[in-house]
């Protein structure tokens, strides 16, 4: 990827980073100090209640004229037994693909909470990558059809603390 000097922030940055979620979106619906009981959080699982399991991937958006696709690290749910069966084998291509619910708001798409996907799984130590349905959803659109490097650029800006850089 070649230098860009960025519309919004007027520096010229070197490569697109890729954003991440810290946490699935329902991890904030648990009360702050009842996290230590309820929730086993890893950065790439997530268990709530022994009842709601997640697990995070990313999901590529292609980035018209670059090389490299712009990621986003989130989270979707996944069904118990297939959450175990990625567990016990964190490091297969053999499993999958599995349904799951997207659990990231990503704001700069609209509403993506809860868009239907599904995890396939990588193997060679990567997070699994997240296709989302294809649907007329705002997200699902840049997936299939790619944004351009100044709206990645754009997006990095709305989640990166003012002042850092690429």
């Amino acid at each position: 990827m070649m230098s860009f000097i960025c519309a919004c922030c007027g520096k010229t940055h070197d490569a697109l980073p890729d954003l991440g979620f810290a946490k699935p979106e329902p991890y904030f619906d648990v009360p702050e100090e009842e996290r230590k009981l309820r929730v086993q959080l890893t950065s790439d699982t997530c268990i709530i209640d022994e009842e709601h399991y997640f697990i995070r991937g990313i999901l590529e958006i292609p980035v018209h004229e670059q090389e490299e696709s712009f990621g986003l690290g989130v989270w979707v749910s996944q069904k118990k037994e297939h959450f175990y069966t990625y567990l016990e084998q964190p490091n297969t291509a053999e499993i999958g693909p599995y349904f799951g619910w997207l659990c990231s708001s990503i704001l700069a798409f609209g509403n993506t909470y809860l868009l239907k996907t599904k995890a396939h799984f990588q193997g060679d130590n990567r997070r699994p990558q997240i296709e989302l349905e294809p649907t007329e959803e705002p997200l699902a659109i840049a997936q299939r059809e790619g944004i351009s490097l100044e709206r990645a650029w754009e997006i990095v800006h709305e989640y990166l603390p003012s002042g850092a850089d690429g």
